[in-house]
């Protein structure tokens, strides 16, 4: 079978070495700046009990799809494979055996980590070691499971599990649409003096959100598997011994405070506005006796918070946050950049 590929556009001339940002093509993206005051490195809670003076329970979501989502398995099948006749080869989402499009825990994980490392005085969860002179000795990865970061903490670390288990989201529908990305390049970060602040690292980058995403039609663009605009997720995330900051802060991360509204980036195609979910809380499960909840099979109702209680528990939470654990320049930041509703346009051009 004889396949015609889109032909890969080059990349613009550009030249060696830390150009001007004003004669390459704008791109879609800020710099998150990091506090000024070293991480608060601190022993983690611990997995060996429930503290009662900490908070236990599960969280409830649903995610929208604005804008359309891809999260790549890394394979490529027939179009026939998967019910698409027209498209001779498609990269593939995960689909369960319900046909169902699923997004993995680990990916939820990723993304709502680097906004809550973002907006708290952590270090980085991730470097790349091409660049690691060029990172502030104070936000490389912690490598000590005694001594951890706010993100480090709640998320985990080398030899540390985290506080937090993500379940994988599972979509309403059995359906899909089929998308076509147009390539998409390496950032060249050596090329764009926007990286780089006298020798160090800018910040941590974010890329905007926008009203919709760019796709580049079935004769020029790459095939993908994707959720559209609208489609729905459901999820739950489970933690344990939280302070109220903790939770708060990641109920910030969620789109849950109406100063900072904003919507999470999930999967591939971010450069041209794919991936922008909003996050709503159904409910959340706080069992009130640990001993009774562990010695039956049954959820007490009466430990569920829905309605006005539910509203007035994440607003206690978030006012936490602000008062204890967040850096407010850097929520500001961040929150100028994944603000959504938005009336940001995808870009044009070379992505």
């Amino acid at each position: 079978m004889t396949v015609n590929r889109p032909q890969r556009p080059q990349p613009p001339n550009r030249s060696s070495g830390g150009g001007s940002s004003s004669e390459l093509p704008s791109k879609p993206y800020e710099f998150v700046s990091f506090p000024q005051e070293r991480p608060n490195l601190q022993h983690p809670a611990g997995h060996h009990k429930y503290f009662s003076d900490r908070l236990h329970g599960t969280l409830y979501l649903t995610l929208k799809v604005q804008t359309a989502l891809h999260v790549s398995t890394g394979v490529v099948v027939m179009g026939s494979d998967i019910g698409n006749n027209r498209i001779p080869l498609i990269k593939t989402m995960v689909q369960g055996v319900d046909q169902k499009l699923s997004i993995q825990g680990s990916s939820l994980k990723g993304c709502i980590r680097s906004v809550y490392e973002a907006i708290t005085n952590s270090t980085l969860a991730v470097i790349t070691n091409r660049y690691k002179d060029k990172i502030p000795p104070e936000r490389l990865p912690c490598r000590h499971k005694e001594q951890l970061c706010p993100a480090s903490r709640v998320f985990g670390a080398m030899d540390w599990q985290g506080l937090l288990d993500f379940n994988d989201a599972k979509c309403e529908n059995i359906s899909f649409y089929t998308g076509f990305m147009p390539s998409l390049y390496r950032p060249r970060p050596d090329e764009r003096g926007a990286y780089f602040i006298r020798g160090r690292v800018a910040g941590r980058k974010f890329y905007y959100n926008t009203i919709k995403a760019i796709d580049k039609g079935q004769n020029s663009g790459i095939p993908v598997q994707q959720a559209g605009r609208e489609y729905i997720f459901n999820t739950q995330l489970h933690f344990k011994n939280l302070t109220a900051e903790e939770l708060g802060t990641l109920l910030i991360v969620l789109g849950q405070d109406a100063k900072y509204p904003m919507a999470l980036k999930v999967g591939g195609g971010k450069p041209i506005g794919m991936g922008t979910m909003t996050v709503k809380i159904d409910k959340i499960h706080q069992p009130q006796n640990l001993k009774q909840r562990y010695s039956s099979y049954n959820l007490n109702q009466s430990d569920e918070l829905i309605g006005e209680k539910l509203q007035q528990f994440i607003k206690e939470k978030i006012q936490a946050a602000h008062s204890q654990l967040i850096q407010k320049q850097q929520l500001e930041e961040l929150a100028a950049i994944l603000r959504y509703p938005t009336d940001r346009e995808p870009p044009s051009g070379v992505y």
